[in-house]
């Protein structure tokens, strides 16, 4: 099988890393990237020690048969990557949509039409992107994946390359606490610049315990149950993580978060049901201001 990683950041860079001992991958990504890449193949620090030969390419370029493409830009960059795809889509091909935010499949799922499948995977590792050609793998996790006649064919590919694909009995369940510990973990530290295990301290539990009520009512009415131990869950996963947030490593670097597809996908979707999100709201426009001004300066 053919794998073409459609953003090669810190997660598609270790995926097509991971998947390459075993598949023909392409990772797409930027100049620098690519360029270091093409030189020294991918280096995998953390957890893993290990340096990986695959090709990378600063566009896609055709879509062979029976072709996985693993989404992995950031939410805001889904339509950018995948349209000038359409019309090389097959129904052979497979696209699985490892992002982060509420639904940001969706969109996918419309551009593709009834070409191929659109799956929306959820992955559990925590990667760092150290500099071009260089990812740190600083927890090990898994990869979930939508129920479909597909799935566990790729689940299967996954999990023979060491990413623990597994196919979910409720992807949206899934996806709603992936959201609800990335509107905590992510907004926190990115405006302290604090690793993840400070987030996931005892002091900050009241304002993590409103974060969450906010979202748990708000997936409540999207026909999710959020359980009653969410934060002491978050707390007690989170606690040992010396990793930093996505959103704090786009603050650094001065690049856009996805804060619109996180806190400020709740509010929006809690507006639809009548749910005021003040807190999410505040964390929102405080992350807009930050990221506005690091893009500036």
């Amino acid at each position: 099988m053919h794998i073409l990683v459609l953003g090669a950041g810190a997660i598609g860079t270790f995926y097509g890393a991971r998947l390459s001992a075993h598949h023909e991958v392409t990772l797409v990504g930027r100049p620098a990237h690519v360029d270091r890449i093409a030189r020294d193949g991918v280096r995998v620090t953390g957890l893993d020690e290990a340096t990986y030969r695959l090709r990378a390419a600063t566009e896609a370029g055709p879509v062979p048969p029976d072709t996985l493409i693993l989404l992995t830009t950031k939410a805001y960059d889904s339509e950018a990557a995948v349209r000038p795809l359409v019309d090389r889509l097959r129904p052979d091909t497979c696209i699985l949509c490892l992002q982060n935010g509420l639904y940001v499949e969706e969109m996918v799922k419309a551009l593709a039409g009834n070409r191929c499948p659109v799956l929306r995977g959820i992955v559990q590792f925590g990667v760092t992107f150290v500099e071009a050609g260089v990812v740190a793998l600083k927890a090990e996790g898994f990869t979930s994946i939508e129920p479909h006649p597909r799935a566990a064919a790729l689940a299967d590919l996954l999990a023979a390359s060491g990413l623990a694909g597994r196919v979910s009995p409720d992807i949206r369940a899934e996806m709603w606490q992936k959201v609800i510990v990335n509107c905590v973990i992510n907004p926190l530290t990115a405006m302290t610049r604090m690793e993840v295990r400070w987030a996931a301290g005892e002091p900050l539990d009241p304002l993590k315990r409103r974060i969450i009520g906010e979202c748990a009512a708000v997936a409540a009415r999207d026909g999710v149950a959020v359980p009653d131990d969410f934060l002491e869950t978050l707390n007690r996963m989170y606690g040992p993580s010396t990793n930093l947030s996505s959103m704090d490593q786009d603050l650094r670097r001065g690049r856009r978060t996805e804060i619109a597809y996180l806190n400020g996908a709740v509010v929006a979707l809690g507006e639809r049901h009548g749910l005021d999100c003040p807190v999410n709201r505040a964390l929102a426009e405080i992350i807009g201001a930050l990221e506005a001004g690091a893009r500036q300066g």
